[in-house]
């Protein structure tokens, strides 16, 4: 005699807990006993095993969306299972939320099925069950593929095809570009950065240096990466390291610092005032060439942070440098005569400033 299991769905009902339970990793098993110590059996004259069985049936529910939800548009337009477009809309959010813990560490990895093979070490570092990391790394993996040769807008592109709601699209938006452009965010001595840091330093960088920044003259290439004229533009401001200017704009900074910061802030400015200006102009002019311009994360913390968190900087004392860094220049007289070399000045350091400043250390 054949046994048939036969499974019929109509008007779903999705319990959220148990979802997230599934989306964690965690067996039918682990779930229901998870549910047991929420859930007053008694109350309501059952036993663990109904408990059991109600969880397997949700289970099935979720193992039979999860195709249509690595294309989430279909889901509202699929007949098999009768949503309202608020479960609809929860139920993608959730499947394509993430542990910034695993994403952090998924930023310093290719997405290929090698990196794939690598999670079981992964899991063991952050403590998230290796089903939930494969369901990030895949989804992460999916999101790259779709939209990395799309013209337009990078987040548009992600909400459009995913249908995340913008913070989500944002904080894939910073995925997609850091791994496209290859940057290096995997040295030991940017382990303090935080999955958080890195993507708001990505969406200022996707904002003002892609091509979906509005001084960008062409549109209409990939948002995925930089603004290559910008980058090549950006080599006309090595005249600030000539000996005349770099001189002029020492002495504009200290009579703008003085009344803003401590007397030793000031001196240790002055005295360090060359190499400093001389790494900033580095790091911009560098950004056309793609191995230095992976190295901008790292560059930044070696050539900037870690001299000035050494001389005990505060993250004010920094936020008043860089700030008179960048309006202090604009007063020379090569900047007063070059309209185009202002814009270019403006646009990198109006990113580069808030991006060195995510980055200093909050204590």
């Amino acid at each position: 005699m054949n046994v048939v299991e036969v499974f019929v769905g109509n008007n779903c009902v999705i319990s959220t807990d148990i979802y997230d339970l599934w989306l964690k990793g965690h067996t039918a098993q682990e779930a229901a006993k998870s549910q047991q110590s929420k859930v007053p059996l008694k109350t309501y004259g059952a036993t663990f095993e109904d408990l059991y069985t109600d969880v397997i049936d949700h289970y099935r529910i979720f193992a039979g969306l999860e195709e249509m939800l690595k294309t989430p548009t279909r889901l509202s337009h699929q007949l098999v299972y009768q949503f309202d477009t608020e479960t609809i809309d929860m139920l993608i959010q959730k499947y394509y939320s993430f542990d910034a813990s695993v994403i952090r560490e998924i930023f310093g990895r290719k997405l290929n099925s090698r990196s794939r093979k690598d999670l079981d070490d992964l899991s063991e570092e952050t403590g998230v069950p290796l089903r939930s990391c494969r369901r990030q790394f895949d989804n992460a993996k999916r999101v790259f593929k779709t939209v990395e040769e799309m013209s337009g807008r990078l987040v548009d592109n992600i909400q459009t095809h995913f249908c995340l709601k913008e913070d989500l699209a944002k904080a894939y938006a910073a995925i997609v570009f850091i791994t496209n452009n290859r940057f290096e965010t995997g040295k030991k001595k940017l382990n303090y950065l935080t999955f958080e840091d890195f993507a708001v330093c990505a969406n200022h960088m996707i904002s003002n240096w892609s091509y979906s920044s509005e001084d960008c003259q062409n549109h209409e290439d990939m948002d995925v990466d930089m603004d290559r004229d910008f980058l090549m533009d950006l080599r006309e401001v090595k005249v600030l390291m000539e000996r005349e200017y770099a001189e002029e704009h020492r002495s504009l900074m200290l009579r703008v610092l003085q009344p803003t910061v401590r007397e030793k802030v000031l001196t240790e400015m002055d005295n360090n005032f060359r190499s400093v200006s001389k790494a900033i102009i580095n790091i911009a002019s560098g950004l056309n060439h793609s191995k230095e311009s992976r190295d901008i994360f790292i560059d930044v913390f070696e050539k900037l942070i870690e001299p000035w968190v050494q001389m005990s900087w505060s993250k004010s004392d920094a936020y008043h440098f860089l700030n008179a860094f960048k309006d202090t220049a604009l007063q020379l007289d090569l900047f007063r005569t070059s309209p185009k070399l202002v814009k270019i000045w403006e646009r990198f350091m109006s990113t580069f400033n808030p991006l060195v400043l995510q980055m200093y250390p909050k204590t």
